[in-house]
């Protein structure tokens, strides 16, 4: 994980991969510390593909506030230099370790030059299905956001009411919701044949 020290060094670095991760945090607390040590912890498969970063907030003191961020440590997701996702707070590396390689596996799909709808899974951790759902996806070739709903009330709260359902595993395909693994559906709205 590199440091990176001012917001114009970060745009330097974000510029050269198609995805990046931006831990701030700050250096002496508790929470910060299990963050930066649970994401360092973490090795992905074509790891090359992903900038993987970090900023002390109490010595980089213009990153966090061109995003708005008030608290960390924070997460910050970025495709090229478009700023499109936080995650607070502390995880496990293996959520990390998720999260990274799905921003692998968006990058590798779009530098394959498919054009693709735009896919989001709901989902949560202990979910049997979730999984399969996304393992399905990921072989037929398909880039999803996956949106953990237990560490996101506020997207939880969404996808009931939009789909008056609270179960999931739950797919957004181009804003249709298909809820559990229909396979029929989910293949007819990417236009998957099998």
């Amino acid at each position: 994980m590199k440091s990176v020290r001012s917001h114009n060094e970060l745009i330097n670095e974000i510029s050269k991969k198609p995805r990046s991760l931006l831990l701030l945090y700050k250096q002496g607390s508790e929470l910060s510390s299990c963050a930066l040590k649970n994401l360092s912890n973490i090795t992905v498969k074509n790891g090359e593909e992903i900038g993987m970063l970090a900023a002390d907030v109490s010595t980089v003191r213009d990153i966090h506030q061109v995003y708005g961020i008030t608290t960390v440590p924070a997460l910050l997701i970025f495709e090229r230099d478009q700023f499109i996702n936080v995650i607070k707070g502390c995880h496990e590396s293996a959520y990390y370790k998720a999260l990274a390689e799905n921003a692998i596996f968006h990058s590798l799909s779009k530098a394959s030059g498919r054009t693709q709808k735009s896919v989001k899974v709901y989902s949560t951790p202990s979910c049997s299905w979730c999984n399969t759902l996304k393992v399905y996806l990921r072989k037929q070739g398909i880039a999803f956001t996956d949106i953990d709903i237990s560490r996101d009330e506020q997207a939880a709260q969404e996808l009931v009411r939009r789909s008056g359902q609270s179960g999931v595993p739950q797919t957004e395909i181009e804003g249709q919701i298909i809820v559990g693994f229909d396979r029929t559906k989910i293949n007819n709205a990417l236009g998957i044949n099998g």
